[in-house]
Formats: structure tokens, sequence, C-alpha cells
């Protein structure tokens, strides 16, 4: 694989991240700064990490993986260098475990003082948790925002780690870095950005919080307006056992609900709140009628705000996502398309996920300017595999 620098298109073009591996949102964050132009290096330890995944790991995509001994002290050193000429690195380890290996921002401020330094963890740098355990369901559990998740009054349900290793999590972390990058620009100084999953999902739930603080919130499951508590903003069973999303939330889409579900007389009116059980028994009644993809012909396109719940893979062929192409097949694997969208500098995928951890070690670390990378792969401090996994 041969590697340039600077070479990608999209926004961060130019821009240089050092990625300390990891799994879930410290990946996924760099995945994003990959998508949009960035050169990051990804540095592993010599067999990787645990859901690496090979060449089916898009997280890993659009960026060379370099396997380093980072226990070994000269290893730390190439990391350093690497970080010289950076403008981030990201890491997600434990806090303090960066310290001791001797890559914390002390350190790597002393090399770069315009470095942002982005720290990806579930609690946060600080706090009574700060050294514990812990994963996604754990971190959205303390916020206040996994008891609402779910339409059962009986228990909570999670969706997978959508809301906190990708929504509270690496989207915030990227968001960091990128305000601190334009910070940086004025001042001439790098930061330590702490990005926590507990703080970004709080954040991410602010409307909530807005509800709660006015009175208009219910700290219940399945009786508030967005939480399947209305009739018109819920999930509706087919006759074929699929299922219809409903959100009619405003009057007038509302109205265009009712009446192509064709119950213009005998249904309530929309804030008879004390008719909600009765209006959802009809809606759930009606739906239960037809097939979803008969619903779907009445529905899509329409102001009734009403679409068929679909799996990722029949989403990769649906009508509008396939003339916005957010699906494209690249190296024999169907995965979404760089977001958001530019109009002058856009974005596009490049490399594919590596096949094994360090499948890049000698061409990125030459790319990257690092002097005798024969000797660190003779004396075992870098490490390139022989023949890449299939």
């Amino acid at each position: 694989m041969s590697i340039e620098l600077g070479q990608k298109t999209g926004p961060l073009r130019g821009i240089k991240v050092v990625e300390i591996a990891g799994i879930g949102p410290g990946p996924h964050a760099c995945m994003l700064l990959a998508d949009l132009g960035a050169d990051v290096i990804r540095v592993e330890r010599p067999g990787g990490q645990m859901l690496a995944g090979g060449a089916h790991n898009l997280l890993n995509r659009g960026r060379p993986s370099v396997a380093l001994n980072l226990k070994d002290a000269a290893a730390v050193r190439v990391v350093l260098d690497l970080v010289e000429d950076a403008d981030v690195l990201v890491e997600g380890m434990r806090p303090g475990v960066a310290e001791r290996l001797g890559l914390g921002p002390e350190e790597c401020h002393a090399v770069n003082p315009r470095l942002v330094y982005g720290r990806m963890t579930g609690w946060g740098q600080t706090g009574p948790f700060a050294t514990a355990a812990g994963h996604d369901m754990n971190y959205i559990a303390i916020t206040g925002t996994l008891f609402g998740l779910g339409q059962d009054p009986a228990r909570p349900h999670f969706p997978s780690n959508l809301v906190g290793d990708f929504g509270g999590g690496s989207t915030y972390l990227v968001m960091g870095i990128l305000a601190a990058l334009l910070e940086a620009r004025t001042s001439g100084e790098g930061q330590v950005v702490d990005a926590a999953i507990v703080d970004g999902t709080a954040s991410l739930n602010a409307m909530t919080s807005a509800f709660v603080a006015g009175g208009q919130f219910k700290e219940e499951r399945a009786v508030n307006l967005l939480d399947g508590g209305a009739p018109f903003y819920d999930i509706y069973a087919t006759s074929d056992g699929r299922h219809m999303s409903v959100g009619s939330l405003e009057p007038q889409f509302f109205a265009e609900l009712v009446r192509l579900l064709g119950v213009e007389g005998a249904c309530p009116g929309q804030f008879e709140t004390e008719r909600w059980p009765e209006m959802k028994r009809l809606f759930a009644d009606t739906f239960a009628a037809k097939t979803q993809a008969e619903w779907i012909e009445v529905f899509e396109g329409t102001d009734a705000c009403v679409a068929g719940i679909v799996t990722l893979t029949e989403a990769q062929h649906h009508p509008h996502m396939a003339a916005r192409e957010v699906f494209v097949e690249r190296d024999g694997i169907v995965q979404p398309n760089p977001a958001p969208r530019f109009s002058r500098t856009a974005a596009t995928l490049t490399t594919a996920p590596p096949r094994q951890p360090g499948e890049h070690t000698r061409d990125a670390l030459v790319a990257w300017g690092i002097d005798d990378v024969e000797g660190l792969l003779e004396r075992g401090v870098a490490v390139q595999p022989d023949e890449p996994a299939e």
C-alpha cells in the first residue's frame, strides 16, 4: 500500500491525527475524522484489540494501521515523534494509563504545544467512577437517559450502544476536537478535550431535561408525547408482522394520518387525551388490516409522517436512500458514505479497514517521516505482519 499524506478530499484535508487504538467510540470518532479528510494513523498493540473485526470493521476504515509495542520506551518515542508533527491525538484508555505509558498530555504538549489532545472515556477523567470499568448502558443509566428509553412501562430498553458510545461519546469527541482545533488557530495553543459519555449523553438529552423542568414530562415510560404515550407518535404492527413508525405530531400531519388510514368518522380529536386509549386501539386495528408493503404504498412520500420500519439490509435499497447514495459498496462491503455533505470540499471514502493490526506499519511510518523504520522492525519495537490476513 502506498501512503501519501495530504491527498484526501474533505474539509479536514491536511489535518494530521494520531490515534491510540481502542474500541467503540474512539475508533468511530477517528473514522469520522478520516472520512472528512484528515490523515489519521492508527497505532495498535501487536495482535490488535478485542472486537477487531478485520476487513469488515468499518470503524477502522480510511486510515493505516501501525503496530507498536508501547511497553517499549522506543515505541513511545515513535509516538511522540508522530505527535510532534500532528494536530490531534485521540486516546480512549482509562484515566492515568496514557500518563503511565509516557504519552499523557504533559509529555505530548512538551513536543507539540499546539496539539489537541482528545480523551474518550465513559465516566470522564474525574469523579468517583473515573477509573472503574463500564460500558454504554452503564453510562447512560446514571445520566437518567436509559430510564426513559422504550415503550415498555415495566422496564427500560436500551438501543444497543448508539446513545452512549456514539451519540454521547464519539460525536461529542469530534465536536470538541474540531472546536479546539479552531481555537488553536487563534491562540497557538492546544488543549485537552475530556469527552465523557456521561457528559455527552446528558447534553444529548437536554430536551427531556427541559420538559422535566417545565413540568411537561412524567418520569414514566409510554405516557409522554414522544415516548409512545401519544397514539399519533408510536409504532404499529402490520398484518405480516412488520411495523410502521407514526410521527404525526402537528395537527395538519395528524389530519393526513387520519385521512389516509380512512378513519375520519371514528377517530377522536387529536388532543382528547382521555380518549387516547380508544385512538390507539383504532390505529392498531387499522394498521393490522394490511401488510407493511401496502401501508408503505399509502403513506411514504406524504405529509402524514409515517414510514415503514426496515432492516439495515433493506435500507440499503430504499428508494430515498439509494437516490442520495447514503450507502455505497466499497471493497466488497456495503457501508455508509461519509456524512455530513459539503458543497465545495466533498468527502470521499479512501482506504478499506486493515485486514489485521499493523498491516501498514512500514509504509505508514515512512510516510509520516519516522527515521530508521527497518531498525524499529528488526528490534520488535514496531511489528509488520509478513502476509496480509484474508
